[in-house]
C-alpha cells in the first residue's frame, strides 16, 4: 500500500490505477464521501444552479444531461481536485476525470 505523502504527488492516471485495486466497497464509500465534499462545490456552482440538476460528482460520476450552459466553474476550488490530482474542469459538461484523461484532454 502507498502512504499518503507518496499518493499525494501521483498524477491522476496513477491514482485511478491504485483505485482499481479497491474493493467494491470501498469505491462505494469512496464515492460517498465525494458526493458529501461536492455539495459545496458542485451544489453552489454557476453552471449547476437553477439547471434542476440534483446528481453531483461529475467528475466521478460523469457529464450532466441537465447541465448545458458554462456560467462558471468551482472544480478547481473543490478539495477532490487536489487530493486526486484534477487538471480539468467543467466535469458536468465535458465528462468525468477519467473521460478526459482517456481523450488526453489537458
Amino acid at each position: 500500500m502507498i502512504d499518503d505523502e507518496s499518493f499525494k504527488d501521483l498524477l491522476y492516471e496513477e491514482k485511478i490505477k491504485i483505485m482499481n485495486g479497491m474493493t467494491e466497497i470501498q469505491l462505494q464509500e469512496s464515492l460517498e464521501q465525494i458526493k458529501f465534499m461536492c455539495k459545496d462545490y458542485c451544489g453552489k456552482c454557476p453552471s449547476y444552479q437553477g439547471t434542476g440538476e440534483t446528481n453531483l460528482a461529475f467528475c466521478s460520476l460523469g457529464k450532466s444531461s441537465l447541465i448545458k450552459e458554462k456560467k462558471g466553474c468551482l472544480c478547481k476550488q473543490c478539495p477532490i481536485s487536489k487530493m486526486m490530482s484534477l487538471r480539468w474542469e467543467y466535469y458536468c459538461i465535458e465528462g468525468s476525470a477519467l473521460e478526459l484523461a482517456i481523450a488526453k484532454k489537458k
